[in-house]
Protein backbone atom coordinates (compact mmCIF):
# COMPACT_ATOMS: atom_id res chain seq x y z
CA UNK A 1 0.00 0.00 0.00
CA UNK A 2 2.27 2.80 -0.92
CA UNK A 3 1.40 5.83 -3.41
CA UNK A 4 3.10 8.98 -3.97
CA UNK A 5 2.21 12.63 -4.72
CA UNK A 6 4.22 15.93 -5.25
CA UNK A 7 4.02 18.80 -3.69
CA UNK A 8 5.08 22.12 -5.97
CA UNK A 9 6.55 24.98 -3.76
CA UNK A 10 5.73 23.60 -0.67
CA UNK A 11 2.32 24.64 -0.79
CA UNK A 12 -0.09 21.80 0.35
CA UNK A 13 -1.73 21.27 -3.62
CA UNK A 14 -0.23 18.67 -4.65
CA UNK A 15 0.53 18.61 -8.56
CA UNK A 16 -2.17 17.57 -10.79
CA UNK A 17 -1.79 14.99 -13.38
CA UNK A 18 -2.61 16.40 -16.40
CA UNK A 19 -1.88 15.66 -20.24
CA UNK A 20 1.81 17.11 -19.13
CA UNK A 21 2.26 15.61 -16.15
CA UNK A 22 2.17 11.54 -14.78
CA UNK A 23 3.34 10.35 -11.29
CA UNK A 24 4.18 6.38 -11.83
CA UNK A 25 2.67 5.26 -8.54
CA UNK A 26 5.16 1.81 -9.92
CA UNK A 27 8.44 4.31 -8.68
CA UNK A 28 7.16 7.43 -7.73
CA UNK A 29 8.94 9.61 -10.11
CA UNK A 30 7.24 12.93 -11.51
CA UNK A 31 7.10 13.07 -15.09
CA UNK A 32 6.66 16.69 -17.22
CA UNK A 33 6.45 16.12 -20.65
CA UNK A 34 7.61 20.19 -22.33
CA UNK A 35 8.75 21.63 -19.10
CA UNK A 36 7.23 25.54 -19.35
CA UNK A 37 8.32 28.61 -16.81
CA UNK A 38 5.48 28.11 -15.08
CA UNK A 39 6.77 24.59 -13.71
CA UNK A 40 9.98 26.35 -12.34
CA UNK A 41 10.30 26.16 -8.53
CA UNK A 42 10.90 23.08 -6.12
CA UNK A 43 8.94 19.23 -6.02
CA UNK A 44 8.86 17.36 -3.40
CA UNK A 45 7.16 13.98 -2.89
CA UNK A 46 5.40 12.73 -0.51
CA UNK A 47 4.70 8.78 -0.02
CA UNK A 48 1.80 7.68 1.75
CA UNK A 49 1.75 3.95 3.06
CA UNK A 50 -1.98 3.60 3.50
CA UNK A 51 -1.81 0.10 5.80
CA UNK A 52 0.95 1.89 8.55
CA UNK A 53 -1.43 5.27 7.99
CA UNK A 54 1.37 6.99 7.91
CA UNK A 55 3.52 9.80 5.57
CA UNK A 56 6.94 11.08 4.50
CA UNK A 57 8.06 13.78 3.27
CA UNK A 58 11.14 14.24 1.32
CA UNK A 59 13.48 16.95 0.42
CA UNK A 60 12.70 19.58 -1.95
CA UNK A 61 14.24 19.17 -5.19
CA UNK A 62 14.21 22.58 -7.76
CA UNK A 63 13.26 22.74 -11.45
CA UNK A 64 14.89 25.18 -13.01
CA UNK A 65 15.19 26.44 -16.89
CA UNK A 66 18.86 26.15 -18.13
CA UNK A 67 19.27 30.35 -19.77
CA UNK A 68 21.65 28.97 -22.65
CA UNK A 69 18.52 27.28 -24.25
CA UNK A 70 20.84 23.99 -24.51
CA UNK A 71 18.25 21.19 -24.31
CA UNK A 72 19.36 17.21 -23.76
CA UNK A 73 18.92 15.14 -26.76
CA UNK A 74 17.53 11.69 -25.76
CA UNK A 75 17.80 8.62 -28.46
CA UNK A 76 14.04 7.52 -28.89
CA UNK A 77 13.10 4.38 -26.50
CA UNK A 78 10.31 3.03 -24.91
CA UNK A 79 10.88 1.92 -21.05
CA UNK A 80 9.01 -0.24 -19.52
CA UNK A 81 9.22 -2.13 -16.13
CA UNK A 82 6.69 -4.53 -16.56
CA UNK A 83 6.19 -7.88 -14.17
CA UNK A 84 7.13 -11.03 -15.43
CA UNK A 85 3.97 -12.00 -14.82
CA UNK A 86 0.58 -9.79 -14.15
CA UNK A 87 -2.09 -11.44 -12.36
CA UNK A 88 -5.84 -10.13 -11.58
CA UNK A 89 -9.04 -10.90 -10.28
CA UNK A 90 -12.01 -11.28 -13.29
CA UNK A 91 -13.56 -7.96 -13.43
CA UNK A 92 -10.91 -6.04 -12.08
CA UNK A 93 -8.52 -3.00 -13.36
CA UNK A 94 -4.63 -3.19 -14.10
CA UNK A 95 -2.59 -0.39 -14.82
CA UNK A 96 0.53 -1.06 -16.71
CA UNK A 97 3.06 1.97 -17.08
CA UNK A 98 4.73 2.36 -20.43
CA UNK A 99 6.70 5.76 -21.08
CA UNK A 100 7.94 6.57 -24.72
CA UNK A 101 11.21 9.05 -24.34
CA UNK A 102 12.89 10.65 -26.92
CA UNK A 103 13.22 13.89 -28.81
Amino acid sequence: GLSYMWIFNNNTLYVQEDSRRFVSQETGNLYIAKVEPSDVGNYTCVVTNSKAEQSVQGPPTPLTLRSDGVMGEYEPKIEVRFPETTYAAKGSSVKLECFALGK
